[in-house]
């Protein structure tokens, strides 16, 4: 049997496979509302056999959004379209995951294919936030550095976009805490100068994440996972590593979190990253075997036998896969035919299916 291709139960949840897609900005919203882009792009995926599909990083603020024309979730307004997409993949096996997101310091940024860097107040964008006054890079906006009480609006707002996730039909919830936006620019020593309670020691630089996770936990129900996506390390001297990520995640399962979905990198312009096939794959492996906590691997898995090794071999528990899905929205089923496990071709597709 497929390792690859067998069920996985998180709490009282059961995902046909071990394969989910990785949250993926679109760049496609129009004041955070979901379209029929989303509809597509999302639905495409649970057609195609994946067994968790999670939405691009869903600001929970208006100035949380990473871009003016990424999704959001703070408003009532937007839960209805969300809830056409949650239907349409529930209704399809797949199950939907919403990523629950502030950007921070990288907050109010052009879209990939309008350049890069900030977009002023006149162009639509926002002042922005982060821990200290330090900005991502000299073309990204200058960030003030957050009060308590700015920080206490934050933990509410990550509480209030997981009632609309809920209100919205989504069985999954991650808390977006790497690549370099907020809660990763608290966990950071590169980002996060601060002298109070949310600064310095390891445990005040962990405490934003902690009550986010805490508080969204008490919302969320009981038997529905909560998955929290970190970068495993900054990839650059002085920042979040490994280590620290082990620590991190065994608090963050004590707390209620079922996955953690484990990436690296994005906070440092500065960063040297070592690429290659599952570079990261080696993050959830110790992460899984030192924290005690359920992993998901992440980072250039695009082969079927590679992606049954990372489940077979014990350093994962799911692969989350994100490019390869754009290329292919039908790689699990295709996948699976390679493997020798069933999947699950709708019937208008099975005409299509190798032989």
């Amino acid at each position: 049997m497929s390792a690859l291709f067998s069920p996985l139960t998180l709490r009282e949840l059961t995902l046909r496979n071990r394969i989910g897609v990785s949250p993926m900005c679109q760049y496609s919203a129009e004041g955070g509302m979901a379209n029929d882009w989303h509809l597509v792009h999302l639905g495409g995926f649970a057609t195609g056999g994946a067994a968790l599909v999670f939405t691009e990083a869903t600001g929970v603020v208006p100035e949380g959004r990473i871009s003016p024309a990424c999704l959001g979730i703070w408003s009532d307004e937007q839960v209805p379209a969300l809830r056409r997409i949650t239907d349409f993949i529930h209704a399809h096996g797949a199950l939907a995951g919403i990523q629950l997101a502030h950007a921070g310091r990288k907050a109010s940024t052009k879209r990939p294919w309008d350049g890069s860097g900030a977009v002023s107040i006149a162009d639509g964008g926002w002042p922005v936030v982060g821990p200290s006054a330090i900005p991502f890079s000299p073309d990204y906006p200058q960030p003030t550095a957050m009060s308590r009480d700015e920080i206490g609006a934050v933990i509410e707002g990550f509480v209030a976009g997981a009632k609309r996730a809920l209100a919205a039909g989504f069985k999954v919830a991650e808390l977006h805490a790497a690549h370099g936006y907020l809660l990763h620019q608290f966990l950071s020593p590169l980002s996060n100068a601060r002298t109070d309670e949310y600064g310095g020691a390891f445990d005040n630089r962990v405490r934003l994440l902690c009550d986010v996770v805490r508080e969204v936990r008490a919302v969320w129900p009981d038997g529905w996972p909560l998955f929290v996506r970190i970068s495993a390390t900054d990839w650059a001297d002085g920042g979040w590593d490994i280590e620290q990520s082990i620590v991190l995640a065994t608090r963050l399962a004590a707390l209620g979190v079922d996955v953690i979905d484990t990436s690296s990198g994005g906070l440092a312009v500065h960063q040297q990253i070592t690429i290659g096939a599952g570079y990261q794959v080696p993050f959830a492996s110790r992460i899984r075997r030192d924290g005690g906590v359920a992993t998901a691997a992440v980072g250039l898995i695009t082969q079927a036998r590679q992606a049954e090794a990372v489940i077979a071999e014990g350093h994962a528990d799911m692969v989350l896969l994100a490019r390869e899905l754009l290329r292919n929205p039908r790689w699990p089923l295709l996948a699976a035919h390679e493997l020798g496990a069933p999947g699950d071709w709708p019937a208008q597709y099975v005409r299509a299916r190798p032989r």
